[in-house]
C-alpha cells in the first residue's frame, strides 16, 4: 500500500528546486486564476465530462513556485511584532499538517483515476502550504509550540469531509481577512505578494471540493445517499461546535495548547486598525469570493453555503453610522 507521505510530498511531473524564472511564474500565476474547458455545453455533475474538466482544472491551474526560493521580506520592527503577535501560525500550520494526510489518506482510497489524481495533487498542495507557513516562522523568529504528532485517519472519509467543508468556510473569511489587511496596511506589499498564491490555491482548493461533492452524490448508489447526507450533517453540527470556543489539543512535549478555530470569522480586529462593521467585513468576503472565482469555468459549481449564509445575514445589518466604509485599493 502507497504510504501516505508519498501522496503527499510528490508530484507525477518533476518541479525545479531552484523554481521557475520569473516569466514563467507569471504565465503559471495567471494560468492559475483563469480556466475554462474546451467541452462544449453542459458540464453534469456524475458525468464523465464533468469529472475529466474538474481534474484538468485542477492540474491546469498548478502553480510551480517553490517555498525553498521564496524571499521573505525584511519587516520593520512595529510590522514584525505585529505579523508575529497574530494568534494563528500554530493552528495554522498544524491544519495544513492534519490536511495533507487526509487528503492522501482519501485520494489513496479512490479507484476513479481522474479523482485520484486530482486530490493527490491537492495533498501535495497542502503539504506545499505547510512548507511556507514553517519557512515565514523560521524567517520571523515566530515562536511555536512543539507540533503534535499527525496520526493517519481512522475514518478516512469524515476526516477528508471534516478538512474539505471547513476549508470552504474558513477561505470564504480568509479572502476578506487577507483583502482588509492588505487595505488597511497591515501587511507590506511584499509580503500579500508572497503569500497571494497560497490564498489562490486555496479557491482552488475548495472549487475542488464542491465540484468532487457533486460528483460523488452523483455517481453513489441510491441506498448510500441518505447514510452519507446524515454523516455531511454530523461533519456541519461538528464544525458548528469546534468554532463555538477554543480548541484544546497536546503538543509534542504532552502540554495543553488552546487554539482559536474561529479566527477566520473573528480576527478583523488583529488585521485592521480601523473600526469596520460586520456589514462591511461581509461586503468584502462576499466581493473578494466572487473575485477569486470569477476566472474559473462558471459551469464548475462553487461552495454556496458560505457566501449564501453570509448574504443572508446580512439581510438584518445597517452599517453603524461611526464605522468606516471600506476603500478599495489600486
Amino acid at each position: 500500500m502507497t504510504s501516505l507521505s508519498d501522496i503527499y510530498s510528490s508530484l507525477p511531473e518533476a518541479i525545479d528546486p531552484n523554481g521557475a524564472d520569473s516569466k514563467t511564474v507569471a504565465e503559471a500565476d495567471f494560468n492559475a486564476r483563469h480556466w475554462s474547458s474546451p467541452v462544449p455545453g453542459p458540464l453534469k455533475p456524475g458525468s464523465a465530462e464533468h469529472k475529466r474538466a474538474v481534474a484538468e482544472m485542477f492540474r491546469d491551474t498548478f502553480n510551480p513556485y517553490k517555498p525553498s526560493v521564496i524571499a521573505w521580506p525584511k519587516l520593520d520592527p512595529e510590522t514584525l511584532k505585529r505579523v508575529t503577535s497574530l494568534p494563528i501560525w500554530d493552528i495554522a500550520v498544524q491544519t495544513e499538517g492534519k490536511a495533507r494526510l487526509r487528503m492522501a489518506a482519501y485520494a489513496r482510497m479512490i479507484d476513479d483515476p481522474d479523482m485520484k489524481d486530482a486530490l493527490s495533487r491537492n495533498a501535495w498542495e497542502e503539504n506545499r502550504h505547510k512548507e511556507v507557513l514553517s519557512k515565514l516562522v523560521e524567517a520571523y523568529d515566530i515562536k511555536m509550540a512543539p507540533e503534535p504528532p499527525y496520526i493517519e485517519p481512522r475514518d478516512t472519509e469524515w476526516a477528508y469531509l471534516v478538512t474539505g467543508f471547513s476549508e470552504c468556510v474558513d477561505s470564504f473569511f480568509a479572502f476578506g481577512l487577507f483583502a482588509l489587511a492588505q487595505r488597511s496596511g497591515f501587511f507590506p506589499a511584499e509580503l500579500i505578494e508572497t503569500f497571494e498564491p497560497v490564498m489562490q490555491e486555496e479557491c482552488r482548493h475548495i472549487l475542488l471540493f464542491a465540484n468532487w461533492l457533486a460528483w460523488h452524490r452523483a455517481t453513489m448508489p441510491l441506498w448510500q445517499r441518505p447514510w452519507f447526507e446524515l454523516r455531511v450533517l454530523a461533519v456541519w453540527v461538528f464544525l458548528v461546535y469546534e468554532r463555538i470556543g477554543l480548541a484544546t489539543s497536546i503538543d509534542a512535549d504532552g502540554n495543553v495548547q488552546e487554539q482559536d478555530n474561529n479566527f477566520t470569522v473573528s480576527g478583523a480586529k488583529d488585521v485592521a486598525d480601523m473600526d469596520i462593521s460586520l456589514r462591511d467585513m461581509i461586503d468584502l468576503c462576499l466581493a473578494e469570493n466572487e473575485r477569486r472565482f470569477s476566472g474559473y469555468d462558471p459551469r464548475l459549481l462553487r461552495p454556496k453555503l458560505a457566501p449564501n449564509l453570509a448574504r443572508f445575514l446580512r439581510l438584518f445589518l445597517r452599517r453603524p453610522s461611526g464605522a468606516r466604509a471600506l476603500e478599495k485599493t489600486a
